[in-house]
């Protein structure tokens, strides 16, 4: 499905639902046949949103440094951050020759928030990104969207937590995952 002019989505915030919102907007494209491309970073691809979505003929798939610090106690940050940027290099090199109507770049905000990936970097990469593919969609997410990011999207939607019972009660796999 050919656009003139894809925009640039954030779901930022401190509440629930960033991820979920991009891929609710993945399934509605894939519904209509378009071709989703995600890439999520830092996370282990278990959620069930995942095992649905590629079920889909026209969805791929890439998780880019399955893990954050903050939950991979063994790994030192410095062995982390070399792992990111091993994965980072091979993100570029896939995205390169993605075809994808819609590009879904799941938690890319916390590589910017927590030093993995400047923020000049991905604003430089969004912008050669959209000139040579001006029709495709890009979604990004995670925390701690910066000013100049917001500046430079289209859509910013801040998911902002009123009420949530963690650490109470822990992420349960359906609901949170």
């Amino acid at each position: 499905m050919k656009r003139e002019k894809g925009l640039v989505h954030i779901y930022t915030g401190n509440g629930k639902g960033k991820s979920t919102a991009a891929f609710g907007l993945a399934l509605r494209a894939l519904g209509h046949r378009m071709r989703v491309a995600c890439f999520q970073f830092f996370k282990e691809p278990v959620s069930g949103e995942i095992k649905t979505l590629k079920r889909f003929k026209n969805f791929s798939y890439e998780p880019i440094c399955p893990s954050h610090p903050a939950f991979a106690t063994d790994v030192s940050r410095k062995k982390h951050y070399r792992m990111f940027l091993n994965d980072w290099k091979k993100f570029l090199t896939l995205m390169m020759q993605t075809r994808a109507d819609i590009i879904v770049l799941d938690e890319i905000l916390i590589a910017v928030r927590d030093g993995y990936l400047s923020e000049k970097s991905l604003l430089w990469y969004l912008k050669i990104w959209k000139k040579k593919h001006p029709g495709t969609e890009i979604v990004l997410t995670g925390r701690g969207a910066t000013e100049a990011l917001i500046n430079a999207a289209d859509i910013v939607t801040d998911m902002c937590c009123v009420k949530h019972p963690y650490p109470e009660v822990k992420a349960r796999k359906g609901i949170e995952y």
